[in-house]
Formats: C-alpha cells, sequence, structure tokens
C-alpha cells in the first residue's frame, strides 16, 4: 500500500480517484469526457485535461494489467453479423465471438 501511495504523491486528489477514472478510461473505452461527466456524478469535480495526464502517467501499468486479466479465447468462434440502414445506406456490423461469448 505504502508504494502505491509513493505513486500518487503530490497529487491533488486521492489515490482511489485517480486510479478510479484512470481505470475507467481503459476498462470500458470511455472518452475522457465521459469519465469526467461520471465523476460529476459522483459529486467530484475532475476536469478532462487533468484525467488525460493521468492516464498518460499511470495507464500503461493499468493497461497491462488490464490485459493480463483478459479471458483466454476458446477454441470455437463464431461470426456476428448486423445489418443497419444509415441515413438509407446499408451498413455491415461484424464481431467476433468466442464459445463461451467473449469478444474477441
Amino acid at each position: 500500500m505504502d508504494s502505491t501511495r509513493s505513486l500518487y504523491k503530490r497529487h491533488r486528489y486521492p489515490a482511489e480517484i485517480i486510479a478510479h477514472c484512470v481505470w475507467l478510461y481503459y476498462r470500458f473505452a470511455l472518452s475522457l469526457r465521459d469519465v469526467e461527466e461520471l465523476m460529476l456524478a459522483r459529486g467530484i469535480v475532475v476536469s478532462y485535461e487533468t484525467i488525460r495526464a493521468w492516464c498518460a502517467k499511470f495507464g500503461p501499468e493499468y493497461a497491462r494489467g488490464l490485459r493480463r486479466r483478459a479471458p483466454e479465447p476458446g477454441d470455437t468462434w463464431f461470426l456476428d453479423e448486423v445489418f443497419v440502414k444509415i441515413g438509407g445506406i446499408r451498413k455491415y456490423l461484424w464481431r467476433a465471438v468466442d464459445q463461451e461469448g467473449n469478444v474477441l
């Protein structure tokens, strides 16, 4: 815990808030402004520019940890295909899914 605290030394916000913002950004692929709005909904006023700086500084370590914990893809893959019309033009959307439903 002491080494975690030293990572966030001399920052205005507590380590839990910084870690939560960076985790939200990398875990759910949100925009910086989305993370800013989520934190504002929790009563924490922090600018998207501050979140960007935190993600640049602490983000690579979080991203490595999330990739390490990602589930291994299964042996069987399926292709989901959706056809939608946007502005009168037909678009095709695909995603690959393994047998347990994990998106590849």
